[in-house]
């Protein structure tokens, strides 16, 4: 299993580069709520790059430091694309913005709360239900409208899935290495299945 984690996470790292690479490519037709999901894949290529990065470069080999940064990022980020899209007040932007804010400074400087799973649960939370009714009201509009809604879509399966996955191994007091590779591998299929949406809008995006 580890052989078939490994595999997978490669071509996770591929795709998230090919949808970097075509996303900086198609970045000037993006209109201005559009470009926050260029900021978002930017964002996570960057957390990812450091943790490839630092061990390999910097010799730094515990990279755990970056999850509250990751966790608080991502939050801001899309929470901050659906609260735009759902055309919603500029203080609901500021309140996001607070709370990763807040959150960090909880965490870094005074290590609250000391397990960040409970976060990264309350957050994914937030974005499944802001996806979810970003995705209602995308239904009703014209296609014209929703280029991004096949992207909005996978955003929804993959972090409703994503928490699912991740109640599950914490329920689980102890995992085989089998088991635990599984739950990775699986995690990674879904990211390779967002990754994939995410490519197929820009390549299909035109003027």
């Amino acid at each position: 299993m580890a052989g078939l984690y490994k595999a997978i996470l490669f071509l996770n790292y591929a795709l998230l580069l090919s949808v970097i690479l075509l996303g900086a490519a198609k970045y000037r037709i993006l209109n201005q709520k559009e470009k926050q999901y260029f900021h978002c894949i930017a964002f996570l290529f960057f957390i990812e790059l450091l943790n490839l990065a630092l061990p390999y470069i910097f010799r730094l080999n515990d990279t755990s430091f970056l999850y509250p940064f990751y966790i608080a990022g991502e939050f801001f980020l899309l929470t901050g694309l659906f609260i735009r899209k759902l055309d919603g007040p500029k203080y609901a932007l500021g309140l996001t913005g607070l709370l990763a804010g807040g959150f960090m400074i909880s965490k870094y400087g005074f290590d609250y709360p000391s397990n960040a799973d409970i976060a990264k649960v309350v957050s994914n939370i937030v974005i499944i239900c802001l996806s979810g009714f970003t995705l209602i009201r995308e239904i009703k509009n014209t296609p014209a409208q929703n280029r991004f809604i096949l992207v909005d879509a996978s955003i929804f399966f993959y972090y409703s899935v994503s928490v699912f996955i991740f109640i599950i191994q914490h329920q689980i007091a102890e995992l085989s290495e089998n088991d635990y590779y599984i739950i990775l591998s699986a995690n990674n299929i879904l990211s390779s299945i967002l990754y994939c949406s995410f490519l197929y809008t820009f390549i299909r995006l035109k003027k």
